[in-house]
């Protein structure tokens, strides 16, 4: 016989029970996900953010809400994803920067750990650092370019868009491992560090592909080596600085996008947002958006992105250290 008792308990225990194991059961995704970038709007993490967004969109049928929290180099929003519940609904498009560079930069204002707290769920693309000259330099390739800064050791001088950006760090790597003294002079910004390169205020700049090619369209600065180990599509006839001598082999300093999620979440659901992105990235259409950005796409699975950036944080570890570097 069924008491009150017995069917308090059974109804108490149904109650107990039945969201928990709603939730349990609920496909991913249920709900809006969120998608922090820690850069003003119109930014290339915040473009590339914006892309992916809408292919998650597309992919998982729920709204993706790009959440834009600039400040403190892009360690705001990392922050907050790296404390986040590690459910798939809080997800962190980063650059380079906030989980590579940073912790060997701002090592007493880190409060986070981003190589124990965030989660690698997928490349999107890598940026090369492109190096110009003036227009009317003598150097045109990298063996020359090498050569060139030897010649005039403590004369010449590479400007970047930032201290402590992978542009500045491009250029710290080569003075280490080519033996040159080239000074570096920081400038808010790309663009303004490639025009003083054409009015002649610096020998070179280490620059985005994005803010020096109309420079190197209208005749103002040249290419003369990138920062890649394999050409950049866009200029094909530009040889990697790694090509310079035996000295720099292997020489490679990139900036690249990637999306991110709070340590602990679920296997299944970083696989799943994986294998959207890299789909993605498959589409000519996204693809073409991509390469206009300066952004070469480069699909990894997540072992191979959990792997790329724990590389990258120590390569970088390594530039930071060895240049003396500290903000």
């Amino acid at each position: 016989m069924i008491t009150r008792r017995n069917l308090l308990a059974m109804t108490g225990g149904a109650m107990l029970a039945g969201p928990k194991a709603a939730f349990a059961q609920a496909p991913y995704p249920s709900q809006a996900i969120t998608m922090m970038v820690g850069y003003a709007a119109g930014g290339g993490v915040d473009i590339v953010g914006r892309f992916v967004a809408d292919a998650l969109k597309t992919a998982l049928g729920q709204p993706v809400i790009v959440d834009n929290r600039p400040g403190a180099a892009g360690m705001i929003a990392a922050r907050a994803v790296a404390k986040a519940v590690p459910d798939g609904y809080t997800l962190l498009m980063a650059a380079s920067g906030e989980v590579a560079v940073n912790q060997s930069l701002y090592k007493d204002q880190m409060t986070y750990d981003p190589l124990r707290e965030l989660a690698p769920v997928a490349l999107v693309g890598i940026v090369p650092c492109i190096v110009v000259m003036a227009a009317d330099s003598p150097v045109n390739t990298p063996a020359q370019f090498v050569a060139y800064a030897r010649a005039n050791k403590g004369k010449l001088s590479f400007s970047h868009g930032g201290l402590g950006n992978p542009q500045h760090l491009a250029g710290e790597l080569l003075n280490k491992m080519a033996g040159t003294d080239i000074l570096q002079v920081p400038y808010r910004g790309s663009n303004p560090a490639v025009a003083d390169v054409a009015t002649g205020i610096v020998t070179m700049s280490f620059s985005s592909i994005g803010a020096a090619l109309p420079y190197i369209k209208a005749g103002k600065v040249k290419a003369v080596a990138v920062t890649s180990l394999e050409r950049m599509p866009q200029l094909p006839d530009v040889l990697p600085l790694a090509e310079a001598g035996p000295e720099l082999s292997g020489y490679e300093v990139l900036n690249w996008f990637g999306m991110f999620a709070p340590a602990g979440t679920p296997d299944p659901i970083v696989e799943k947002l994986n294998a959207v992105v890299v789909a993605a990235l498959g589409n000519q259409e996204l693809v073409d958006k991509l390469m206009v950005q300066g952004i070469l796409p480069r699909p990894l699975s997540v072992a191979a992105f959990r792997g790329f950036v724990k590389s990258e944080a120590k390569k970088f570890g390594t530039i930071v250290a060895d240049a003396n570097l500290k903000l």
